[in-house]
């Protein structure tokens, strides 16, 4: 019981005097160790480290799981070390209510085969998520984790000690400082008495001379000072090892980060051939749905245009000419036909080449028909009083 009492009124008397000297350097009252240029430059690499990582992570989490109840459902999970419970994507649930609704419908009706089919690739969609997300978590996130639980909490240990250790040092050195002066004063004031106040008190033999326990308490106070220079430069050198170690991190993290991209990639790839495989499924069902009516352009060998339906399914304008195979020079100046004209929606801006052409925006609606001799790729299209050629890969033809 002794024993602890001491002990803590050591800690207590320790921890008196570096709060005493943290107060006094912060109002400008003593002097503060300084750390050379490197060592700050390790401190504040280290502390960007620290805070870009947490941004990086924090943020990769809501990429890979957007809904906040379900982030802190996993962290609780991760908390108590326990496993977390798969979840559905919102891509498989999606293709689950499509697969039960056309069977709800009837899967062998138009409506319900088309939600088989993009049900299916609303599965698949899900389960390339899934994967991302599992691949991510554990390539990325798990050692972005690690690294802040871990070695981040090692630096920042170390850290406190080196400050506790520079407070005890600065303690050390204005203690000696004191007790110089004081010797000195001592000496050229002849006999005096110790001023306890102005030091930490000792056991004093009363009878000596001021001087002689003056240059007592210098020998002592020297004696602290190189101790604790002593353990204030293991501690530094401890702690510039782990701070240097940060660039072994930053490898690691550069690794880690070419494994998202490319689980990240492989996704939107998967994604994308799905889609792809999708779109030819549609187009083929769409073809059979909505067939397109014979026109007098029927040439096998035309070849066929890229959106559907082709447009050699427009009405074709007959025009009057003295010669039956001579082409229009100027098909834009012929008059459109009077019935049979279809709208189209245009998919891309396009800027006309020349005053035979017209220029599209993106989305907006317009009025489209065929001409005899027209080349295949283009249709002649009007908006409003203007019109002219316009490419019929930009168009998507409205039933």
């Amino acid at each position: 019981m002794d024993f602890s009492v001491k002990k803590l009124a050591s800690d207590a008397g320790v921890f008196f005097s570096r709060a005493v000297q943290f107060t006094q350097e912060n109002l400008g009252q003593a002097e503060k160790t300084e750390l050379d240029a490197h060592f700050e430059n390790l401190l504040t690499r280290a502390d960007n480290t620290k805070n870009w990582t947490e941004k990086i992570l924090r943020q990769t989490e809501v990429l890979l799981q957007p809904s906040p109840s379900a982030r802190v459902e996993e962290f609780l999970y991760e908390k108590l070390d326990r496993k977390i419970p798969s979840r559905v994507t919102t891509a498989e649930l999606l293709g689950q209510y499509m697969t039960e609704a056309a069977n709800d419908f009837g899967p062998s009706t138009p409506y319900g085969q088309t939600l088989i089919k993009v049900g299916e690739t609303q599965k698949h969609l899900g389960t390339a998520e899934r994967d991302f997300i599992h691949s991510s978590s554990i390539n990325f996130l798990t050692p972005l984790r690690n690294f802040l639980e871990g070695d981040w909490k090692t630096i920042s240990k170390e850290r406190r000690i080196l400050q506790n250790r520079r407070l005890d040092l600065d303690a050390c050195k204005a203690r000696l400082k004191k007790a110089k002066a004081a010797e000195a004063k001592a000496a050229l004031e002849g006999d005096a008495l110790p001023d306890f106040q102005e030091t930490r008190p000792r056991n004093y033999i009363l009878s000596a001379s001021a001087s002689a326990l003056w240059s007592d308490e210098v020998d002592k106070a020297e004696h602290e000072l190189r101790v604790a220079q002593t353990e204030f430069d293991r501690q530094a050198e401890v702690t510039r090892l782990l701070l240097e170690g940060i660039s072994s991190t930053h490898v690691n993290h550069l690794r880690c980060l070419h494994e998202f991209a490319e689980a990240q990639a492989t996704y939107f790839a998967q994604s994308y051939q799905y889609m792809v495989d999708l779109q030819k499924q549609l187009g083929s069902s769409r073809a059979e749905l909505f067939p397109a009516p014979v026109v007098g352009n029927t040439d096998p060998a035309s070849p066929p245009l890229s959106t559907s339906p082709p447009p050699a399914t427009l009405p074709v304008l007959q025009v009057a000419s003295s010669n039956p195979g001579e082409v229009p020079l100027n098909p834009v100046e012929v008059p459109p036909p009077v019935s049979g004209t279809r709208k189209a929606r245009v998919l891309y801006d396009y800027e006309a080449a020349d005053s035979k052409e017209l220029s599209l925006s993106a989305d907006e609606l317009i009025t489209v028909y065929s001409l005899p001799g027209l080349d295949p790729d283009w249709l002649i299209g009007e908006r409003g009083n203007k019109k002219g050629k316009v490419p019929v890969t930009y168009l998507e033809l409205l039933s």
